[in-house]
């Protein structure tokens, strides 16, 4: 269950290694890469769109998407997790949970029993998304939040810092508060 870094890539290029691995240049490279053997990749990317359309990039490229689990992390076994998601230090992902490809579960944060997490989704550091809740693809629930039983939330919303959601929560909007309400469009 581990890989060899080879190294990363950058469009912006700005540093010439991160945490010990080379920059190896832009994204230009992955198909070169790939020839040359490398057949895995993390997407460690926090922008989830972003995120889901490299993804999907180095999927029709050819490359692997591991499962990426910190050791701390605890999984039941009944649980799912798509290709490319990462799931951070400390968290719990609950029985018969499933988490889409490319999603992220944050340091500490606890995805319940029966949870739905859609692709691309970032459940950040320090939420707690009690049992039976849907999470749509992309949709970011900022750290420290707390999602009551059985609650859906869209495709492409946010969920602010600290929010409590009591009440389902369309696509495409941003919430916050305690309760969380809507928040005006920018």
């Amino acid at each position: 269950g581990t890989f060899e870094v080879v190294g990363l890539t950058d469009p912006s290029a700005a540093d010439l290694e991160v945490l010990g691995s080379p920059v190896l240049g832009g994204d230009e490279l992955l198909p070169s890469l790939y020839a040359q053997g490398v057949a895995s990749a993390v997407v460690a990317i926090g922008s989830n769109s972003r995120r889901q359309q490299i993804g999907r990039s180095l999927l029709a490229l050819g490359f692997n998407l591991p499962v990426v689990v910190h050791p701390s992390a605890l999984i039941s076994p009944s649980a799912t997790i798509g290709q490319g998601a990462v799931v951070m230090a400390r968290a719990v992902v609950g029985t018969l949970a499933s988490i889409g490809e490319l999603a992220i579960i944050n340091t500490g944060a606890i995805v319940e029993h029966d949870n739905r997490i859609g692709e691309s989704a970032h459940i950040g550091p320090g939420v707690a998304l009690a049992g039976g809740v849907r999470v749509g693809n992309r949709t970011l629930v900022g750290v420290g939040s707390a999602v009551r039983p059985d609650i859906s939330i869209g495709d492409d919303s946010i969920i602010g810092a600290g929010s409590a959601v009591v009440a389902d929560v369309p696509s495409g909007v941003t919430v916050a508060g305690a309760p969380a309400r809507k928040l005006p469009s920018r």
